[in-house]
């Protein structure tokens, strides 16, 4: 089989182990040419602040993609350690990120989203490349159940859509159709396989499928789309949802959205499995059950076991 082209979509700590594992993947040569498209709606921490002072992009999740990406060296864990140092202390600089703060310097330098991100890839010998999946930073809103009796209420902002005690019913972003990222689209255009999730399913995962351009091009594009389903609920995202229920927002906020290949952990189903094996082949894909999960009692994606398992399915095993 020939290396494959990748596109990874995500946020966060998800798209960090889907990334760490797809990296390992680069080193065995079953890929070659891997991207990570990230969300750019983030509003609290570090890239809040800097989003708020700079109006920038908030760099954050950028940050985290790129740290992903390095490799086991000494060059490459130590530069991966200094992009993500948090400053302690008790002044202003307190709780800035060493990344973030490099990321906003190179924008401010070369005033080119995507040129500045390629760099601090380089510098870090990133095993693929980063781009924001919009050039506009983002505001998530959120349609939520159960704040008030019998009506829906807006909830506005990452934080507090990823805190909602509610039940979040649909998402949109504002603005409602921002300067798509020109080079995430062809990079999807280019790919054999789409991953999709896991993630923040509401604030990370989703916020992708209502890019239209980004979103015509996951469901228009020749390549395999696989949907990383998470290892359990969310609180304040996805309490109450069941791994159908994952699978179908998806389709709801992207109704074309035809998913080839759905990846669980076994142990994550409980009594779900006959239902999810139903809503995947209701959608003309692939249910794959496989290991994926750490052995120490977290509910969290092992990149070994999950490199192994993209390994599996790309090869058509």
């Amino acid at each position: 089989m020939r290396a494959q082209s990748v596109v990874a979509f995500g946020g966060g700590h998800g798209l960090f182990a889907s990334l760490t594992a797809l990296r390992l993947l680069v080193d065995d040569l079953t890929v070659d040419d891997l991207t990570a498209v990230v969300t750019v709606a983030d509003d609290g921490g570090s890239s809040g602040r800097l989003r708020g002072e700079f109006g920038v992009l908030p760099p954050g999740d950028l940050r985290m993609a790129l740290a992903a990406l390095c490799g086991e060296g000494a060059w490459d864990v130590t530069w991966s350690r200094v992009l993500q140092h948090r400053f302690q202390g008790a002044g202003e600089m307190r709780g800035h990120v060493v990344g973030n703060l490099l990321i906003v310097s190179l924008w401010e330098l070369l005033g080119d989203h995507v040129a500045a991100l390629d760099w601090v890839g380089r510098l870090l010998g990133a095993k693929g490349r980063v781009l924001p999946m919009a050039l506009t930073p983002l505001v998530i809103t959120a349609e939520v159940e159960g704040l008030e009796p019998d009506r829906l209420v807006t909830v506005r902002g990452q934080v507090e859509v990823a805190s909602t005690p509610g039940r979040i019913a649909s998402i949109a972003l504002e603005p409602p159709d921002p300067e798509v990222c020109p080079e995430s689209v062809a990079a999807v255009r280019a790919a054999d396989w789409l991953v999709l999730g896991p993630g923040s399913w509401f604030t990370s995962v989703i916020p992708h499928l209502m890019v239209r351009e980004l979103c015509e091009a996951i469901v228009t594009s020749d390549a395999r789309l696989i949907v990383v389903l998470n290892l359990e609920e969310q609180a304040g995202e996805t309490d109450g949802f069941g791994p159908a229920e994952h699978l179908a927002v998806l389709v709801e906020h992207a109704p074309d959205l035809r998913p080839h290949v759905v990846l669980a952990d076994p142990r994550s189903l409980g009594d779900d499995a006959d239902e999810l094996e139903r809503a995947v082949t209701s959608y003309g894909a692939r249910l794959v059950l496989d290991d994926v999960m750490l052995d120490d009692g977290t509910a969290r994606h092992d990149p070994v076991k999950l490199a192994a398992a993209y390994a599996r399915i790309m090869s058509g095993a």
